[in-house]
């Protein structure tokens, strides 16, 4: 009777104890919504994932305003006219010109068309057809007909060879009509990747980029994707690429942050070491990043790709504080890395936002602490 009353003992002493053994040694126990233990996302303010936007990466109201008159009216010119007003070399220009060709592409891939029915996105072959000298238009249609290459069919088959063909001279045309607009070159980067351009034609590409916008973000994320080892190059080309810009990138530029891309194109599709997350690449690469979004200026469009990448990297290595300041920056909007790559995007952001402020609480952080 004694030995049981002291294994009973010790084991009520073990549902005290684990508890708190978890939290000081930092491990996350997965638990259900309403357990006591659960951390809960909504005590930081945090945006409902059925409410977390896809389509972009950060806030940007007046494209959000264009696209409900566009979409709802069917009327193009209120797009035509923001890009117009939008300067020609910088990064919200490139932002404006995917959000637009992406609505158009998602709604034909919504509403194809029939008989008796218009298809999705007519508005931007009004656009085209009504202002064909339409620099913002050319830009759109050309990024347009990227996305639906990619979307719609796969690379090597003749269906993706024709559109593609077909974008590259659109993105000609667009270039023609805006001789210093880097965005008709961004958006051949895609089409070098898909029509295997020789390393000699991609670089004789990236010359007329950097002749423009040297220190453009998005087109080094976009030219990236060529050096990876996926795709026409290898993980030492990708790296070099990256830290080359990364060297060479002036103070307050985002591009110190691209080696954190080339890790991420480069991890391995199964990790069995568990330290790979704290390793020395990694580590560096994130240093790097948290340096740039330091000292970028808060109002720069890239600011926002930076940061959700470093949630990523940040949750996986563990560092809850840090993420939670990542987090607070960046919620609301889903429309980047590594998010995008699911097939939904709000519920794969949520999940890491939930290891994150439940990593934070096992750690003794909480909404007080964080936001004052």
């Amino acid at each position: 009777m004694a030995i049981l009353w002291a294994l009973m003992a010790l084991l009520l002493l073990s549902f005290v104890l684990l508890p708190v053994l978890r939290r000081r040694r930092g491990m996350i126990e997965q638990v259900h919504p309403g357990h006591p233990d659960a951390a809960d996302p909504a005590d930081y303010g945090f945006v409902r994932e059925e409410d977390l936007d896809i389509r972009m990466p950060g806030p940007d109201q007046d494209l959000l305003d264009v696209l409900d008159v566009v979409q709802r009216t069917q009327d193009y010119r209120a797009a035509s006219q923001l890009l117009a007003g939008t300067e020609v070399a910088g990064e919200l220009r490139w932002q404006r010109v995917q959000a637009f060709a992406g609505a158009a592409a998602l709604e034909l891939q919504q509403r194809p068309g029939g008989v008796s029915e218009t298809p999705g996105g007519q508005w931007l072959r009004v656009w085209r057809a009504e202002q064909p000298k339409d620099a913002g238009g050319a830009a759109v249609h050309a990024e347009f007909l990227v996305q639906q290459a990619w979307r719609t069919s796969t690379p090597g088959t003749d269906d993706f060879r024709i559109i593609m063909e077909e974008a590259r001279d659109a993105c000609g045309q667009a270039a023609l009509l805006s001789p210093g607009d880097p965005v008709p070159y961004v958006v051949e980067l895609s089409v070098a990747r898909g029509l295997n351009y020789s390393q000699p034609e991609f670089e004789k590409l990236w010359l007329k980029i950097l002749d423009r916008a040297p220190t453009h973000m998005g087109a080094h994320l976009a030219a990236l994707h060529y050096w990876c080892e996926k795709w026409h190059g290898s993980r030492e080309l990708a790296y070099s690429f990256a830290e080359a810009a990364a060297a060479r990138a002036p103070q307050g530029s985002l591009l110190a942050a691209m080696p954190l891309f080339a890790v991420f194109e480069h991890l391995p599709e199964v990790n069995l070491v568990a330290s790979f997350y704290q390793s020395e690449v990694v580590t560096k690469a994130v240093h790097g990043a948290l340096h740039a979004v330091h000292s970028a200026r808060q109002d720069d469009p890239m600011l926002a790709h930076v940061r959700h990448l470093l949630v990523f990297f940040l949750v996986r290595s563990e560092r809850w504080a840090e993420a939670m300041g990542e987090l607070i920056r960046v919620d609301g909007h889903v429309g980047a890395l590594p998010w995008t790559l699911s097939s939904n995007p709000a519920a794969e952001f949520a999940l890491y936002r939930a290891l994150a402020v439940a990593g934070y609480e096992a750690n003794g952080g909480s909404p007080a602490s964080l936001l004052s």
